[in-house]
């Protein structure tokens, strides 16, 4: 059985084992009363990372100036770069070059087969439920504030009603979880809110009719560009909390919303089990610079504002000094009646003054000029955002010097990016993560054969089936009494999916190298499959084998040659030359030199009478 919560639903993996709250009996309006509590303890326990999160959106949308003391620059006098949003869509863009897939392995011989299996349906189950998106939101998330999560669930409604896997990205702003905790499956309780239409509420959930009256939740908001109305909404909570039980944990559900209970796992005999069978929180938390004492990290934002924040700041000033430079300006005693409207009018070839005019009467004030000093120092601060942000000119495409080749400037590049193959390695062990989930949904609800539409080895659309009977636990008779067998366990290798440019230049140049160097002559397969062992590139093991595959086939050709030869010579004893004669236009010399890839090669058995 399954259950749709907000069209979705959840997946295990093995974590480690939490504090879990232990509770008897039917949830009802105490627990629900208790359960809030618990939330506005959460809620509380999370006010400043709910505030930096803001500010850091605000500094997303170069709208920062609003987060500066009051003392700081006036409005007119704003000036912002883009250096710190720079750096973040160039992390960004490194992440979307490296889209994970997954590689299933077993643990034992026998479930090769399956792994092989899960390996090809795993990426098209992705591909239905949008992952590409998730992840290229999430990772803007990561960025921007060092958290983003991932809820792997199980959603009823998609494949006409049969179900199937969904994963979704979770506001940081609407997850709670318990403060003081390092792993989120270590939280008691976890609490997720949603702001929805009182009107779609009501035609859901019929209970709730009248009693929609608002809520007092303080749900912390992004500060909107649009005039966001709230007035005919309410927010539905998504309780989650582990129950102990005598061979792990399960994990319960409790969607209410005011003092209503629209649906409770612990109080259905279909969920006795709890929602999921894997018995963890159907949530995974990709963080960038990991803090202790909380499953949430901060993010670039938080680490490179500083720099911005002086950048803009000694920017406006500049352009200040520039502006009041390059504006001339004057000096008139009250006296002097001089008329301002045509000394401000450059075009004005006649200016009427009352009056002697001499220098203690007008006279030009002129700015000072900045020293190249206060350049220098905004120009620092600019390096330094770039260095601590690991976001030099080339990482991003810039000026290379006077390195042009392909292959040069992927190595360049890759030397620079070591920062971001960090930060994309730990998105891999989330990845991992939710696969390992997905496998688990799919153990759980595959109870009916699925298709899915796979690409195949050659690159043409391949099918699959697959159902969850190869992940369940069998059983096995010894000694005349059945015992079940252990469900298989895999483990999950993400692999790198590479779209970046130079490295495709730099892989057909490598190409263009084997050629000219004559890695596919079959004369000179044992040296270049030497050569192919001591080196490291992408595709490394499809090249080896067509090298030896080549081999092998001119070996072959050279075997069915020398007989072809002797059977001639062996006719022609008997004055039949006619085959001798079609070998040799063939290419076969007629006297066991045989010419295989327009290489001549000697046969090591001579003709005989």
């Amino acid at each position: 059985m399954s259950v749709t919560i907000d069209n979705v639903e959840i997946q295990p993996t093995g974590q480690q084992e939490p504090e879990i709250q232990s509770r008897s009996g039917p949830i009802d309006a105490t627990a629900i009363r208790t359960a809030q509590q618990t939330l506005e303890k959460y809620i509380s326990g999370k006010q400043e990372l709910d505030r930096r999160i803001i500010t850091n959106e605000d500094w997303w949308k170069l709208q920062h100036w609003k987060n500066f003391h009051k003392d700081r620059l006036e409005r007119n006098e704003q000036s912002t770069s883009a250096w710190l949003f720079n750096s973040i869509i160039n992390k960004h863009a490194d992440a979307m070059d490296n889209i994970p897939s997954p590689i299933v392995l077993p643990r034992e011989r026998n479930d090769e087969q399956t792994a092989h299996m899960l390996s090809s349906v795993l990426p098209a189950i992705f591909e239905n439920c949008g992952f590409e998106k998730t992840y290229s939101d999430n990772w803007w998330d990561k960025l921007k504030h060092g958290t983003s999560v991932y809820a792997v669930l199980w959603n009823q409604d998609m494949r006409h009603g049969t179900g199937d896997i969904d994963i979704r990205p979770v506001d940081m702003l609407s997850f709670y979880w318990e403060p003081g905790i390092q792993n989120i499956q270590d939280s008691k309780n976890i609490f997720v809110l949603s702001l929805q239409d009182n009107d779609t509420l009501e035609h859901q959930y019929p209970e709730l009719v009248g009693k929609l009256s608002g809520t007092t939740i303080d749900r912390k908001q992004y500060h909107y560009d649009d005039e966001v109305d709230t007035t005919d909404k309410s927010i539905v909570v998504d309780w989650y909390y582990k129950v102990k039980v005598e061979n792990g944990s399960q994990v319960h559900l409790v969607k209410y919303c005011g003092d209503t209970i629209l649906f409770a796992s612990e109080n259905d005999p279909d969920y006795e089990n709890g929602i999921y069978n894997h018995g963890l929180y159907p949530f995974v938390m990709d963080v960038l610079y990991p803090e202790k004492g909380t499953p949430a990290g901060f993010g670039i934002i938080d680490v490179e504002k500083d720099a911005q924040e002086y950048i803009d700041r000694l920017g406006a000033a500049i352009i200040l000094n520039a502006e009041e430079g390059a504006t001339r300006r004057y000096l008139a005693k009250d006296s002097c009646a001089i008329n301002e409207e045509e000394l401000k009018d450059v075009k004005k070839r006649v200016i009427h003054v009352a009056g002697s005019v001499n220098d203690d009467n007008v006279r030009s004030f002129d700015t000072p000029q900045l020293s190249s000093t206060y350049l220098y120092v905004l120009q620092d601060k600019v390096n330094e955002l770039k260095e601590t942000s690991a976001n030099r000119d080339f990482n991003q495409g810039g000026s290379t010097g006077s390195v042009t080749a392909a292959s040069a400037i992927t190595a360049l590049q890759e030397a620079g990016n070591k920062t971001s193959r960090d930060i994309i390695k730990g998105s891999y062990r989330t990845y991992e993560e939710i696969c390992k989930m997905a496998i688990e949904l799919i153990r759980q609800f595959y109870d009916t054969e699925r298709t899915f539409r796979i690409t195949g080895e050659n690159g043409s659309p391949d099918y699959v089936a697959i159902d969850n009977a190869p992940l369940l636990g069998g059983t096995q008779s010894i000694a005349g009494q059945d015992f079940k067998t252990e469900e298989p366990v895999f483990d999950v290798t993400p692999r790198a999916q590479k779209q970046n440019p130079f490295t495709t230049a730099s892989q057909n140049e490598l190409a263009l190298n084997f050629y000219n160097l004559g890695f596919f002559n079959p004369q000179q397969a044992e040296q270049a499959l030497q050569c192919i062992d001591m080196m490291d590139f992408e595709g490394k093991e499809k090249v080896r084998q067509g090298i030896q595959k080549g081999a092998m086939m001119a070996q072959q050709i050279q075997q069915l040659q020398q007989v072809a030869q002797l059977s001639a010579q062996a006719l022609a004893q008997n004055g039949d030359t006619r085959v001798l004669e079609a070998l040799q236009q063939m290419g076969l010399s007629g006297n066991g030199s045989a010419e295989v890839n327009g290489n001549d090669t000697n046969s090591n058995t001579k003709p005989t009478a």
